[in-house]
């Protein structure tokens, strides 16, 4: 795999892992307003950027990167809209208006069946589904030992069988997860006895927020130890998505929390199993009011095996300017979707 390949996939969804704790500065403070440049500040944007965002144009700010697995970014933009209208927009549309390599997406219930997966498919004669049915420990499938022994009993080699197969996986996950939080999510069997471990990520890009764990500590506590309670004023969703990694099709299931205040809009979200290419992945996006309109700060991080190893600090550095260059087409989309 070339290193362009290799540092595609890290700009595709990317979505999301902002300063959260943005809302609970603000609403910690009367004035608004005179907050913005010490917010600006503390994401290291310097105050001759502030009129550069006025003007229309998008200003990256640097997110540090805890190990060798890490992708992390960050933009912030201006947008001529109410913090609540954007995260309106956002919600009725759906990411996918934004993200065009989303395929398929659905909310999942909270009783969830196999039946709430029943949108997500591998096309018949494709060969996804043949290479799911045959995988093996190793880096084409992030699945665990027991997934893949559960996969080869399957004696059909068919794309419903496939599907049917993946769709149990999906559900056995979510359930893990809801009943555990970080602690229910299985290893990725690399072989050899090597193991990608995205509980361990998930869990380092949450105590990373450092403006999160100062500001907004209930949210922080509740997000880090899931399945605790989400605060007063927050609602969570679930959601699975069939998005486009790499010319492949990828299985994701996420979990959303999202904040309203007058101080502004949050949403939180967290990639909690993803099929193949990267790991796992932490996002955000967070409103705050600012003139007519809205600062909005869009933010990334995404965990790797395949940015580790020979070239490991070249690799990073191409990916975290691709991953910006993702996130300014994804805010250029949505202010498109404004006017």
């Amino acid at each position: 795999m070339s290193v362009q390949q290799t540092i595609r996939f890290n700009m595709i969804f990317r979505r999301m892992v902002v300063v959260v704790g943005l809302l609970g500065t603000l609403s910690a403070q009367a004035d608004n307003a005179s907050e913005v440049p010490a917010l600006m500040k503390l994401l290291g944007i310097e105050a001759k950027q502030l009129a550069a965002l006025e003007q229309g144009k998008t200003v990256p700010f640097d997110i540090a990167e805890n190990n060798d697995k890490e992708l992390a970014a960050g933009v912030v933009m201006y947008l001529p809209a109410k913090p609540a209208a954007v995260v309106k927009l956002i919600n009725e549309k759906s990411l996918a208006a934004i993200d065009t390599d989303i395929m398929a997406q659905g909310m999942i219930p909270v009783n969830a069946t196999l039946e709430s997966f029943k949108g997500f498919s591998l096309k018949a004669g494709s060969s996804e589904a043949k290479k799911l049915l045959r995988a093996e420990p190793g880096s084409q499938f992030n699945l665990s030992t027991d997934e893949f022994n559960s996969l080869s009993s399957i004696k059909a080699a068919d794309a419903d069988a496939a599907s049917h197969a993946y769709r149990a996986i999906l559900l056995q996950r979510l359930q893990a997860y809801r009943q555990q939080g970080l602690k229910g999510l299985a290893h990725y069997d690399r072989g050899d006895g090597l193991f990608a471990r995205p509980a361990e990520e998930l869990r380092a890009a949450t105590m990373a927020n450092k403006v999160l764990t100062r500001y907004f500590p209930d949210v922080y506590k509740a997000w880090l130890n899931y399945p605790a309670v989400v605060p007063a004023g927050a609602t969570e969703q679930f959601f699975w998505l069939n998005r486009k990694v790499e010319d492949r099709p990828t299985a994701i299931l996420g979990h959303r929390i999202l904040l309203s205040s007058e101080a502004g809009e949050v949403m939180l979200s967290r990639q909690f199993y993803v099929g193949h290419s990267y790991n796992s992945n932490q996002l955000s996006i967070a409103c705050l009011p600012y003139r007519d309109g809205s600062l909005i700060f869009y933010a990334n991080r995404s965990f790797t095996d395949q940015v580790t190893g020979f070239g490991s600090s070249v690799k990073h550095s191409i990916g975290r300017e691709q991953m910006r260059g993702e996130i300014v087409k994804r805010l250029v989309n949505l202010r498109g979707l404004l006017k």
